[in-house]
């Protein structure tokens, strides 16, 4: 079950293409062993209502949280999250390295206890397979 949610600043929107971003943080934790493509989603919620440090109009923020079920290992988490914050911030690298920005990233661990889901989707896109 692993999400990603990017959050933005809503001042981002001209200087980068969100769905590039997405696009790219899908694509490396899709390559991830141990993050199961199945249950990957990525998503950005544009943040409209903001202040960053000094209240400055040019300063910016992406915020990305990785969602993860329960029971993985510390030194797994970290090897995820380092993978990750570096492809982050190579992505961002274009709006950085010209204007303020601040980036940052965090993994929560879902207790197991405290979820409910369902999904379809597997049988889905074996149905559309078959179909093809």
């Amino acid at each position: 079950m692993p999400h990603q949610i990017i959050e933005y600043s809503a001042n981002l929107e001209s200087r980068i293409d969100i769905q590039s971003l997405v696009d790219g943080l899908h694509q490396v934790a899709a390559g991830i062993d141990g993050l199961p493509l199945g249950g990957l989603r990525t998503r950005a919620a544009r943040r409209e209502h903001y202040q960053i440090a000094d209240r400055h109009p040019d300063n910016a923020f992406v915020h990305l949280i990785l969602k993860l079920g329960h029971g993985r290992t510390t030194e797994a988490r970290k090897a995820f999250g380092e993978t990750i914050f570096v492809a982050l911030c190579e992505l961002l690298e274009p709006v950085s390295s010209t204007s303020p920005l601040a980036i940052s990233f965090e993994i929560q661990e879902i207790d197991p206890k405290l979820t409910w889901k369902k999904n379809n989707l597997r049988e889905h896109i074996a149905a559309r397979a078959a179909n093809s």
